[in-house]
């Protein structure tokens, strides 16, 4: 089993049994099977159901390892999104589970907004935008839905509770990648 399929059946296990009321999966018994999430990473799970959102929770920097940001991101992506109600351990077999492994953010300095359409990559960057102690982001997957980067970047401000056209006006801008795995 693969890295990917293996970190997806260790985030299904995980929920299945947290969502009947148990312990679920430990970080311990994830870093035992796969050695390298013992180190710190960060990630975001996208549960999905018929190919709508249902929950996307995660983190944008590396701060525990990474077996522990994924079971507490799954587990808060399932019960915590305040956009939707908490999923049922029924419906958990009707979702589908997206596992986004972040790379740390780096700052993408322009000048000027036609400076940073040049300079970002759709389908490659995830952005990260900063203005007025505001913050969100956008995963690179987002693209799929606003391929155009303007409208992505007015989304992004929008989703930070901005003027849609923030980022014109010297917003601070990171941008990571990801390595995804999809059911």
């Amino acid at each position: 089993m693969n890295q990917g399929a293996a970190l997806i059946a260790w985030t299904r296990r995980h929920l299945a049994e947290r969502l009947a009321g148990g312990e679920g999966v430990s970080p311990e018994t994830v870093e035992t099977a796969l050695p390298e999430t013992h180190t710190p990473g960060a990630c975001f799970i996208t549960l999905t159901e018929g190919g709508a959102l249902r929950g996307c929770v995660g983190s944008l920097a590396a701060h525990r390892p990474l077996s522990t940001d994924l079971l507490e991101n799954a587990v808060a992506a399932a019960t915590r999104d305040p956009r939707f109600s908490p999923l049922t351990r029924e419906a958990l077999e009707r979702v589908r589970i997206e596992i986004s492994l972040l790379t740390p953010a780096q700052p993408l300095p322009y000048d000027g907004p036609e400076d940073l359409l040049r300079k970002l990559q759709p389908g490659v960057h995830g952005v990260i935008l900063q203005r007025d102690g505001r913050r969100s982001t956008f995963l690179p997957q987002v693209w799929e839905q606003l391929p155009d980067p303007r409208v992505f970047l007015e989304h992004l401000c929008r989703k930070a509770g901005l003027m849609g056209d923030c980022w014109q006006r010297g917003a601070n801008i990171q941008v990571y990648t990801v390595e995804k795995f999809k059911e």
